[in-house]
């Protein structure tokens, strides 16, 4: 669970150390070009929406209790831990993400910067919107006249599909497989 407040930013729990900085959400249409012969201007399509990209930017700080890079560890662990090999999903709870319509994401970045001024650790969390897929089973059926191997359906007219259903007839039989035949073998 991701939570956020004016002050604080919370995964699962655990309350991001450093100083909340901003947050970006970011989401687009999926448009698709096509190309006319002889024309110079490519008809769109709108297909769909990408899905949405949050970003949040913190700045850790020393402090009594921990070093930022300490900190900065913190967020790693949430981010991966050693031996993790694929990303968690998390919730996200936030004004900004509900108005979006965001709120499951996957931990996809972490950039973390120092730069000349050795007092700020800065720190760049980006979350992809996270979208399960629902994938609905069925049974194979049989296969009758007028459906592929492949499962979809197909329109056949009745004589090809009878042609199908009935015997197709078959390759000459031979009485003597060992008689001699046309081919010539090259000595």
């Amino acid at each position: 669970m991701v939570y956020m407040d004016d002050d604080h930013v919370m995964i699962d729990g655990v309350i991001l150390p450093g100083l909340y900085k901003s947050i970006e959400v970011t989401t687009s249409a999926k448009v698709d070009e096509q190309e006319v012969e002889g024309s110079s201007v490519k008809p769109k399509q709108a297909t769909g929406y990408e899905d949405a990209t949050i970003n949040i930017e913190l700045e850790l700080y020393d402090s009594p209790n921990a070093s930022k890079e300490e900190k900065l560890l913190t967020i790693q662990n949430l981010f991966r831990i050693k031996g993790q090999e694929l990303p968690d999903v998390h919730q996200i709870i936030s004004t900004h993400t509900s108005i979006r319509n965001v709120d499951q994401v996957i931990f996809k970045n972490l950039v973390s910067k120092e730069a000349n001024n050795k007092e700020v650790l800065k720190v760049t969390l980006e979350f992809m919107e996270y979208i399960p897929q629902t994938i609905k089973a069925r049974k194979k059926g049989s296969k009758s006249a007028g459906t592929a191997s492949t499962g979809g359906s197909v329109n056949l007219n009745d004589n090809y599909s009878s042609y199908l259903q009935n015997n197709r007839g078959s390759a000459p039989k031979i009485a003597d497989k060992t008689a001699a035949s046309p081919a010539v073998d090259e000595e």
